[in-house]
């Protein structure tokens, strides 16, 4: 039997890029690509499991898996980041948009 690519590959590497771009976006974004990447990639893992001899790219499977992760890793980190930052200056003070209490705000958290 002929050699072939493991499917999804090209798939999991780009959802693991985009996951990593788009942390910026609060975290919940790429937290949501990064686990969809994440579960394409054990799932493909599983697939190559089962024949080995079958599939020719394992080694770029693993590439894109660890790609997801360092994703999932940051997206976890960032959004972590925006609960303490919410929790620290008050939704209040947030969504009022008042830029000096804003302001008054962060001045305590970096004083402290």
């Amino acid at each position: 039997m002929e050699q072939q690519k493991l499917p999804n590959v090209t798939l999991i590497l780009v959802l693991g890029i985009a996951s990593i771009i788009l942390c910026w976006c609060y975290g919940i974004l790429g937290l949501i690509l990064s686990i969809i990447g994440l579960v394409l990639a054990l799932n493909t893992t599983k697939l190559y499991n089962a024949n080995p001899n079958d599939y020719t790219n394992y080694s770029a499977l693993k590439t894109a898996k660890l790609v997801t992760i360092i994703g999932l890793v940051l997206n976890i980190l960032f959004l972590l980041f925006m609960i303490w930052f919410i929790m620290w200056i008050g939704w209040d003070v947030i969504m009022s948009q008042d830029q000096e209490l804003i302001q008054e705000r962060m001045n305590e958290l970096l004083n402290q």
